[in-house]
C-alpha cells in the first residue's frame, strides 16, 4: 500500500493536524518507509513462537497474602466530617 499526498492530507485532517502543502510529499515518503518496515516484519516466520510480555524474562517478587494492618475503620473515619456505620457520608451528587 503506497501513501500519497492526498492520503496524508486526509489523515492529517482526520487527526486535526495542520500540515503545510509543501510538507505533504515528505510525510508521504516517511509513511511509505514506515509501511515498508512493517512489510519486512510481516515476512518474519513466527510459527511456534509464543507471545511475550517483555523482551527480558523476569519474575515478579511475591509476598505472603496476609492481613497486616486491618480493622482500623473507626480510626479512619474519625477524621471525616460525617460518617455513619463505619462509612464516609458524602452529599448526593446525582439526582
Amino acid at each position: 500500500m503506497a501513501v500519497d499526498a492526498n492520503t496524508v492530507r486526509r489523515v492529517a485532517r482526520l487527526a486535526r493536524i495542520h500540515e503545510p502543502e509543501e510538507r505533504l510529499e515528505a510525510l508521504a515518503g516517511e509513511l511509505n518507509t514506515i509501511l515498508g518496515w512493517i512489510d519486512m516484519l510481516n515476512e518474519v516466520d513466527i510459527d511456534g513462537v509464543e507471545p511475550m510480555t517483555s523482551a527480558v524474562e523476569t519474575t515478579l517478587p511475591l509476598r505472603e497474602d496476609v492481613i497486616s494492618d486491618g480493622d482500623q475503620a473507626a480510626a479512619i473515619v474519625a477524621n471525616a466530617p460525617a460518617s455513619a456505620d463505619g462509612f464516609f457520608v458524602v452529599p448526593k451528587v446525582v439526582e
